[in-house]
C-alpha cells in the first residue's frame, strides 16, 4: 500500500480535518515523552467517578422532577437515565481499556474520527470542566451559609459582596475553595484521590442515613406518598420519561474515570471496573433514596429547593436540615475536584499532539502531573466563579458531555466495522521507508544480485514467493478477496454515516414545534429509515478482523454491537438538540472561537503535520528495522 501524505501540503483541508493519530500501543508510549505516574487502582477509580457523579443535584432534583414529571414513579425515571447512562459507560469502557491514555473522549476520537473532530471536542470539554467547577463552587457558598445562620450568614472576608460600579456579585469562598482544589491537585494524583475518597465516603454516609432513617419513618407512617389519588403515574409514561431526561445529568461524571486512564496501574481490568462500579453506586443511591423521599411526602407537596430537609422536618426531625446540608457540602466539594481533575489532563493530551502549546504538556518532575495546567485551571475556573453569576451558564456544560457521549459511540462504530488500516508514518522514519521501497523494487528487478550464498538463498526464496503470488489462479484470489474487504469497508462507512444522519434528522424533526405535523411526520419517518437502514446493514456484514489488535487487547468488549451504540447515539442527539436555542447560541460563540485557534495554531502545529501513512505491516518492518539499526550501532 503507497503512502499518503496527510500535511496541508499534501493534500486539501478535508484531508487535514480526518487525519488520525496512532492508536495506543507500547511503542507510541515509549515515543510520547513525559508520562503521568501509575497510582491509581480500582477503589480510587470508584471514589473518582461516584465523588465526581454524586453532586448537590440529586439534594434538589428529588423535589424538582417528582412535582412536574414524575410523582411517585421518580424512582423509575432514575432508573431509565441509569441505564440509558450505561449506554454510553458501555462505550467508555471498551476505548479506555484499549487506549489508556490521557485525554479521554478527545483521545478517542483523534485515533478514530479524525482531528477536526477531536478538536472540537477537546475544545468543548474545555468550556464544560471550567465552567462545571466554576457553578458547583458557586454553589457551595450559600449552602455554608446555613451553618452560620442563614443565607447571607458567613463571615465578611469569606460573604458575596456586589460592585455597585461594576453590577456584579463576587464570591471570595468560591474563589478560595477553587484555590484550594487546585493546589491539592497539584500536590499528585495519589493525595488528591485520597482526599475525595474521603470526602465521597462522608456524603454517601448521608445519603445512608436519609435511605435508613427515612424508611423508619416510612414503615411508621404508612408510606403515604404512595396512597396519593393519582396513582404512580399521574403524569403517564410521557412525564415518567420526561423526568427520565431530567435527571440523566444528575448522571454526568463518570466519564472523569476515563480521563485518569494514564494513570492506572491496570487499566485493561481496572478501568472497565471503575466505570461499572461507580455508575451502580450512583444509580443504587439515587433510586433509593427517591423511593424513600416520594414515599415520605405526597409529590405534589413536596419543597423543590429543599425536598429531603423538608420531608424530614415534617416529620419532627428539624435538625436533620443541618446534617443534609452537610451532605450537600460535601458532595459539591468532591464534584468540584471532579469537574477540575480531567481538564489539565485535556489540555496536556492535546499539547502533545501539538494542537496547543507545548506549555500545557510539561509533567513536574517530582508529583508527575501537568501542574502548569492544573495552575492554568484554577485560575480560569477561579476568575469565573469570583466574578460571574455562571449559573445561566450550566446548560452549556451539557452541551461537552453530550458530545464526547455520541462522538465515544461513533467511535465504537468505527473501531469495529472500519478501524484505521494505515498508521502515521513520523517525518524521522520516512527515509527509512523510502529507502524499504526502493530495496523491494531492487529485490524484485534482481533478485540474486552480488552477495553471498545465503543472501542469494534468500532472495530466490523471496522470488519464489513472488512468481507463486503471480501465479493467475492465486493472484485472482487474492484481488478477490481484497475487493471484498474494500467493499464491505466502503459499506460500513455510509451504513455508519446513514445512522447518524439518520438520527440527527430523527431528533431534529420530533423536536421542533414550528413545522406543520405532516411535514414533521415526513421528516421523522424518513430519518428512521435512514437510521433502520443503516443499523440493518451493520447488523448483516461483519465486523473488521483489525478490531483484535486495535489497540492493548485483553480489555472490555463492548456488548451489542451495532445496537447499543447506536441507541447511544440517539439518546445522547436528542437531548442535544432539547437544550435549548440559548444554550447553543452561546456554545457557537465558544466553539467558533475554536475554529480560529486551530486555524491559526493548531492546524500548522499539529505533529500529523508531516507525516506520511503507511500500512500496518509497513510500519512494524519500518519500526523493527530502525530499533535493529540502533542496536547494531
Amino acid at each position: 500500500m503507497g503512502a499518503d501524505e496527510a500535511g496541508p501540503g499534501g493534500g486539501g483541508g478535508i484531508r487535514v480535518l480526518l487525519r488520525r493519530k496512532q492508536v495506543d500501543s507500547d511503542r507510541a508510549r515509549a515515543a510520547g515523552g513525559q508520562q503521568l505516574a501509575k497510582e491509581l487502582s480500582i477503589t480510587q477509580l470508584i471514589a473518582i467517578g461516584v465523588g465526581s457523579t454524586v453532586g448537590a443535584g440529586v439534594y434538589v432534583l428529588v423535589g424538582t422532577v417528582a412535582r412536574e414529571h414524575s410523582g411517585p414513579a421518580l424512582t423509575l425515571s432514575f432508573l431509565i437515565a441509569g441505564i440509558a447512562a450505561a449506554l454510553s459507560a458501555f462505550c467508555y469502557a471498551e476505548l479506555a481499556s484499549r487506549c489508556p491514555s490521557a485525554g479521554s473522549a478527545y483521545h478517542y476520537s483523534y485515533i478514530c474520527v479524525g482531528e477536526g473532530v477531536a478538536w472540537l471536542i477537546g475544545w468543548a470539554l474545555i468550556l464544560e470542566y471550567t465552567i462545571g467547577g466554576s457553578a458547583v463552587a458557586r454553589g457551595i457558598s450559600p449552602n455554608l451559609a446555613l451553618f452560620f445562620g442563614g443565607p447571607n450568614s458567613l463571615p465578611w472576608i469569606l460573604a458575596r459582596h456586589e460592585l455597585p460600579w461594576l453590577d456584579v456579585v463576587v464570591d471570595p469562598c468560591a474563589a478560595a475553595l477553587v484555590f484550594l482544589v487546585t493546589a491539592l491537585l497539584c500536590v499528585g494524583i495519589k493525595e488528591s484521590t485520597f482526599v475525595q475518597g474521603i470526602v465521597t465516603v462522608l456524603n454517601c454516609c448521608v445519603m445512608l442515613f436519609v435511605i435508613i432513617a427515612g424508611s423508619y419513618i416510612g414503615f411508621q407512617t404508612g408510606w403515604v406518598g404512595y396512597k396519593v389519588s393519582g396513582g404512580f403515574l399521574p403524569y403517564g409514561v410521557n412525564g415518567m420519561l420526561a423526568g427520565s431526561a431530567t435527571v440523566f445529568f444528575a448522571y454526568i461524571g463518570f466519564d472523569s474515570v476515563a480521563s485518569t486512564a494514564e494513570e492506572v496501574r491496570n487499566p485493561q481490568r481496572d478501568l472497565p471496573l471503575g466505570i461499572a462500579t461507580s455508575l451502580t453506586i450512583c444509580c443504587s443511591l439515587y433510586m433509593l433514596v427517591s423511593v424513600v423521599i416520594v414515599g415520605l411526602v405526597p409529590y405534589f407537596a413536596m419543597d423543590p429547593d429543599t425536598p429531603i430537609s423538608s420531608a424530614f422536618a415534617r416529620h419532627g426531625m428539624q435538625w436533620a436540615m443541618y446534617l443534609v446540608t452537610s451532605g450537600a457540602v460535601l458532595a459539591l466539594c468532591s464534584t468540584l475536584m471532579g469537574s477540575l481533575l480531567p481538564q489539565p489532563r485535556i489540555l496536556m493530551a492535546m499539547a502533545r499532539d501539538g494542537l496547543l502549546p507545548s506549555f500545557f504538556s510539561d509533567v513536574s518532575e517530582k508529583t508527575q502531573v501537568p501542574v502548569k495546567s492544573t495552575i492554568i485551571t484554577g485560575i480560569c475556573a477561579a476568575s469565573l466563579a469570583f466574578f460571574m453569576d455562571v449559573s445561566q451558564l450550566a446548560g452549556m456544560v451539557s452541551v461537552g458531555t453530550l458530545l464526547a457521549f455520541t462522538i465515544v459511540a461513533v467511535s465504537i462504530l468505527i473501531l469495529r466495522y472500519v478501524p484505521p488500516d494505515e498508521v502515521p508514518l513520523p517525518s524521522s522514519l520516512q527515509t527509512s521507508f523510502r529507502l524499504s521501497q526502493e530495496c523491494d523494487e531492487e529485490k524484485v528487478g534482481s533478485p540474486l544480485g552480488d552477495g553471498n550464498h545465503e543472501q542469494g538463498t534468500s532472495e530466490i526464496k523471496d522470488v519464489i514467493v513472488v512468481e507463486s503470488i503471480n501465479d493467475p489462479l492465486i493472484e485472482k484470489q487474492l484481488y478477490a478477496n481484497k475487493l471484498d474487504e474494500l467493499n464491505r469497508r466502503k459499506t460500513a462507512a455510509r451504513s455508519i454515516a446513514s445512522v447518524c444522519v439518520g438520527v440527527l434528522i430523527l431528533t431534529a424533526s420530533a423536536s421542533v414545534t414550528f413545522l406543520p405535523f405532516l411535514v414533521m411526520c415526513l421528516f421523522c419517518v424518513f430519518g428512521g429509515l435512514l437510521l433502520l437502514a443503516g443499523l440493518g446493514m451493520l447488523s448483516w456484514i461483519d465486523q473488521d478482523d483489525g478490531r483484535h489488535s486495535f489497540g492493548h487487547s485483553g480489555g472490555f468488549i463492548c456488548p451489542f454491537v451495532p445496537l447499543l451504540p447506536v441507541m447511544c447515539i440517539l439518546i445522547n442527539t436528542y437531548l442535544l438538540i432539547n437544550l435549548g436555542g440559548g444554550t447553543w447560541m452561546r456554545v457557537g460563540v465558544w466553539l467558533v472561537m475554536g475554529v480560529f485557534v486551530y486555524i491559526f495554531y493548531g492546524r500548522t502545529h499539529s505533529l500529523l503535520t508531516d507525516v506520511v501513512y503507511v500500512s500496518l505491516a509497513q510500519a512494524n518492518e519500518i519500526y523493527g528495522s530502525s530499533s535493529s539499526s540502533a542496536f547494531v550501532a
